[in-house]
């Protein structure tokens, strides 16, 4: 019985999150009402691999009440208002790997970098100057995970295994490139918890085709809740 009741629960959340119209503050209100981080996680984990993403963040395992998780839903909906306003970037919210609301900021690489380069452009150097000063900066209780990827395309005279790492490699240079200028300009070194390229690895498009190709050539920006801030929410002191 109990089973069943758990698994009607993480269906009915499910239903609800799918619905359109709901920000990050109500969805936030559901999966912290009464069950805490373990459907938080369950149904976090659900909805990242139907994405087809990486999660970003370190499961804590601490329990999030209902005002917690609308206290976290609102301050990542600020956050996913101030990165729209960023050029270039597109944004969207997710979950992290603790079913908490979190917000994603894609940036295409060719808008970041020259092709098969991992130095980043003027108009990009702009961009994320924005995203340091207007979101970054004014939120360090949120942690940041940034992700780099390719899309499929071989290097000449490499065979394909050697074009995966090839791609691989290009991918962490970019996510470090992100990385290293956001910290230059000001985002705190213990803010951003990881930089990772997966190369050719978790495509949002279909590499067939030049528009899938560029589509999946992108470096992603996760912004999720650190344990700062989950213990702020918890205590209701978060702003």
């Amino acid at each position: 019985m109990k089973k069943m009741k758990f698994g009607t629960v993480v269906m009915a959340a499910l239903i609800v999150l799918s619905g359109c119209g709901m920000n990050n503050t109500a969805k936030g209100g559901l999966i912290g009402g009464g069950a805490g981080a373990g459907i938080g996680a369950l149904v976090g984990n659900l909805i990242g691999r139907n994405a087809g993403g990486t999660l970003a963040g370190a499961a804590i395992g601490a329990a999030v009440g209902t005002g917690a998780g609308l206290l976290i839903g609102k301050k990542m909906d600020k956050m996913k208002k101030a990165a729209e306003q960023v050029q270039n970037a597109q944004v969207e919210s997710v979950k992290d790997s603790n079913g908490l609301d979190a917000v994603k900021v894609t940036f295409d690489s060719g808008i970041l970098f020259t092709s098969g380069k991992y130095v980043l452009s003027n108009t990009a150097m702009t961009n994320l100057t924005d995203f340091a000063n207007n979101v970054l900066k004014p939120n360090p209780d949120c942690d940041v995970a940034i992700q780099g990827y390719t899309d499929n395309t071989g290097f000449k005279g490499s065979s394909v295994e050697e074009s995966i790492q090839k791609n691989i490699t290009l991918s962490q240079n970019r996510a470090d490139a992100v990385k290293s200028y956001l910290l230059a300009q000001g985002a705190a070194p213990s803010q951003i918890k990881s930089s990772v390229g997966y190369g050719e690895n978790n495509p949002v498009a279909d590499n067939s085709t030049a528009e899938g190709k560029a589509q999946n050539r992108r470096v992603e920006i996760y912004l999720y809740a650190s344990e700062s801030m989950i213990n702020a929410a918890n205590a209701g002191t978060l702003q």
